[in-house]
Order: structure tokens, then C-alpha cells, then sequence
């Protein structure tokens, strides 16, 4: 970042939530690093400042903002702020996510359930609506939510059967191509990736993950990388998809047109005949 090399995001200003550790912070430093000025959002003040300090001490561009994602009036500040300091969001990454009660249904205070759901589902909500009229008037971004295999098919997992942390992650892919398909018209790209399974402090938490054999691991520099990919590709030929970090990003591009036709990579709903319903 600090030799004189143009970068791919030169220029761009992306906003991350979640990024004072994990995944979110190896999205930032990755997001820097193609030469883009980051805002490193989430709770914990010090956290978000260590990755700024960070990405600043390497040559980038960066600011650590805290705020709580489900709050309305907090995303609306901390992306005014970032605005203003470094100027119109190009890139919205949505990471900051809970896992929520680790418990079934039955078991679970309503409240911590809910609480998961405002995180993860009206945290990119909130961030999308105050980084959207600044994109479409500009007729140009990209907003990426991280979504969760968890999401898209059922567990047998006791602490995810009626679970907040998939029901939410269902609801973002549902908000994901809702999103995509309004916002396609001003050229602003939306997507849903899925970063695998990644050792963080949220998955430490979930009983049983960790007999999972270490092969079957993610690292949090892969996600970090398709972010960037699809914030440097052009055109909108995955709009609105869910894209796993396993995923051969070259080879969907290819079939962007049997993609579309068929709807493949989207929530849907197959009857008897095997037809989308």
C-alpha cells in the first residue's frame, strides 16, 4: 500500500462492519491493500481502532467508527462520518453478525433470539438504506452481505433447529436479491457470499463444530478475496446471488446466462414436478 502502484479500488471508499476482528477485519485489511480507504466499523471502539492503526501503519487510508449496527441513529452517524472523512461509500461490506441464543427454540429467551435477528438482518438493512442515495445518484456501488450456509438448508443441531442465526441469514439472502433486483437499474451491484466455516470467536461458542476436521476449515483471508473480486469486477452478471466462498468465481461468470435463466444461486422453492414455484 505504500509504493505508488495503481490499485484496483484506488479512489474507492468502502465501509465494513464487523471489522474489529476475524473476518471482517481480514476484509478490511484485504479492501486496503487493493487501495481502498476503509471504515472499520463495530461495537468495540478499541478493536476497530487496532485494524485503522493497522491499515494506516501498512500506507493505507483508514478509521475506526464504533457503533452498534442495529441502531439506527448510530449506522446513520458513523456513515455520515465516513463521508465526510473519506469520502462517498463505494463499497459496503455487511459482516457484523451474531450467533444468538445457543440453545433450542424452547430453551431460548425471546430477547436474545430477536437481538440476533436485529444484527443480522436490520444491521445491513440500516447500513444499505443510509449508503444507498449516495450510490444510486452516483449510479455506481457495491454492497456485500455475509450470509451463512446455515442460511440456506436445515441443521439437525439442537442450537440452530428454530434458530435466530439461520432464520436470519435466510431472511438476508431473501433481502440480498429484493435489494438486487431494485438497484440494478442505477448500476449498484448487491450480493450474498457465504465465507465458510471460519474459526471465530462466534463459532468457538457453537457446541460440536469442534470435531469438524480441520480440512474442512476456512480461512477469513478467502472471504476477504471474493469481497475484493467482486468489488473490482464489472457489470451485474451475479447480481443478487449467493456466492460460496468455495465457489468458482471464474466459472459462474462464464455461465452468467444459464445462471440467470435458470435462477440458480437464489433462495427457491421446487414443487412435485420439480418446477420453481
Amino acid at each position: 500500500m505504500s509504493d505508488n502502484t495503481i490499485l484496483p479500488l484506488s479512489g474507492r471508499t468502502a465501509l465494513v462492519t464487523g471489522a474489529g476482528r476475524g473476518i471482517g477485519r481480514a476484509i478490511a485489511f484485504a479492501l486496503a491493500d487493493a487501495g481502498a480507504a476503509v471504515a472499520a466499523v463495530a461495537r468495540s471502539r478499541a478493536e476497530v481502532g487496532e485494524t485503522a492503526a493497522l491499515v494506516n501503519g501498512k500506507g493505507g487510508r483508514a478509521i475506526g467508527l464504533g457503533a452498534d449496527v442495529a441502531d439506527r441513529a448510530a449506522v446513520e452517524s458513523v456513515t455520515a462520518e465516513t463521508e465526510n472523512v473519506l469520502g462517498p461509500i463505494d463499497i459496503l461490506v455487511n459482516n457484523a453478525g451474531t450467533g444468538g441464543p445457543n440453545l433450542p427454540l424452547w430453551e431460548a429467551d425471546p430477547d436474545d433470539w430477536w437481538r440476533a435477528v436485529e444484527v443480522n438482518l436490520r444491521g445491513p438493512m440500516l447500513f444499505a438504506r443510509a449508503a444507498l442515495p449516495s450510490m444510486i445518484r452516483r449510479r455506481s456501488g457495491t454492497i456485500v452481505n455475509v450470509g451463512s450456509y446455515a442460511g440456506i438448508r436445515a441443521s439437525t443441531d439442537a442450537s440452530l433447529v428454530g434458530g435466530a442465526y439461520p432464520t436470519s441469514k435466510a431472511a438476508l439472502v431473501r433481502f440480498t436479491d429484493t435489494l438486487a433486483a431494485t438497484t440494478e437499474k442505477y448500476d449498484v451491484r448487491v450480493f450474498t457470499i457465504s465465507p465458510g466455516l471460519v474459526r471465530t470467536a462466534m463459532t468457538e461458542a457453537v457446541d460440536g463444530l469442534q470435531s469438524i476436521p480441520e480440512s474442512e476449515w476456512s480461512r477469513p483471508e478467502a472471504a476477504a478475496s471474493l469481497v475484493v473480486r467482486l468489488a473490482t469486477s464489472r457489470g451485474t452478471a451475479l447480481n443478487g446471488r449467493f456466492i460460496h466462498v468455495h465457489d468458482d468465481l471464474d466459472e459462474m461468470l462464464s455461465e452468467a446466462d444459464r445462471i440467470e435463466a435458470e435462477n440458480l444461486y437464489t433462495l427457491r422453492l421446487n414443487n412435485l414436478s420439480g418446477a420453481v414455484t
